[in-house]
């Protein structure tokens, strides 16, 4: 089954987490890594429009990543996948700090 594509409009609805993540000095790399390696099962799911992991050109242990769900359903069920645990079983001991802030759109 081919997933949907999104208009600019239909990236206005939905349900974003907003995550601020710090790597452990000598992680950087490996957390970059790890995020990178995210992308395509997670941009693969049916509940997820958008994951986009972003790194900081003036402070390499900073990342930040953008998720867009198409409800807060599917943020849940992106949890739960094999991809995610893998990653987060891996990534938290090479991190310092991982804040998750959700969000819903505002005007619609």
């Amino acid at each position: 089954m081919k997933k949907p594509s999104y208009t600019p409009a239909d990236l206005n609805v939905g349900f974003v987490v907003a995550i601020e993540i710090t790597a452990k000095p000598g992680e950087e790399d490996t957390v970059g890594a790890i995020l990178q390696g995210l992308v395509a099962p997670t941009t693969a799911e049916p509940g997820v429009k958008l994951f986009l992991p972003y790194r900081s050109p003036t402070n390499p242990a900073s990342f930040f990543l953008y998720e867009l769900y198409i409800d807060e359903v599917g943020w849940q069920q992106h949890q739960e996948t094999p991809h995610f645990k893998a990653a987060i079983a891996e990534l938290l001991p090479r991190t310092s700090t991982r804040e998750r802030v959700p969000f819903i759109p505002y005007f619609e």
